[in-house]
């Protein structure tokens, strides 16, 4: 297996992170929602990252990167949403296509669980993924994430919500 870490995404990775996400943007489009169209270009990612480290700084994200041996950026793993009040968080992920099968998603994922134990002391993760991603269904199986059945009124048309307790 190829060597990968997962790191704190940086303000640094602003080139990085735009090529990963423009080589990428077909593939993610056909799994989750598009992103704006201003977010493709240096300052739209600058600005995304800037967001993400102010969130991190107040404690309500928790921004990873995940790079090859040659240190380049093949996937992303968030810890969103982060309240310490009721322990929970969401989790996000996004994997290089060339990148899939590898277990990068899993690696990721992992990493999540951890850093939600350890460094934020969470209890609970949860997880939206559609229907159709039968990919990404399967990591958070792996995982040990539980389908959760959905509520009669509830909004997220398509999606599945996924609950993992620690």
């Amino acid at each position: 297996m190829k060597s990968f870490r997962v790191r704190e995404l940086k303000r640094t990775d602003v080139e990085a992170l735009l090529a990963f996400e423009t080589h990428n943007r077909a593939w993610f489009e056909s799994h989750i929602d598009a992103r704006d169209l201003d977010f493709y270009s240096e300052q739209g990612v600058a600005e995304h990252i800037e967001g993400y480290l102010s969130g991190f700084a107040v404690g309500a994200w928790h921004p990873f990167v995940i790079e090859d041996a040659n240190e380049r950026i093949v996937g992303r793993a968030n810890l969103k949403c982060i309240n310490a009040l009721t322990g929970r968080a969401e989790v996000g992920y996004r994997i290089d296509q060339g990148a899939c099968g590898q277990g990068l998603a899993t690696l990721a994922l992992r990493h999540l669980i951890q850093e939600a134990k350890v460094r934020w002391q969470l209890t609970q993760l949860v997880a939206y993924v559609f229907e159709e991603n039968v990919g990404s269904r399967k990591v958070l199986d792996r995982c040990g994430f539980l389908l959760e059945q959905p509520a009669c009124t509830d909004k997220t048309a398509g999606e599945c919500r996924f609950v993992l307790s620690i």
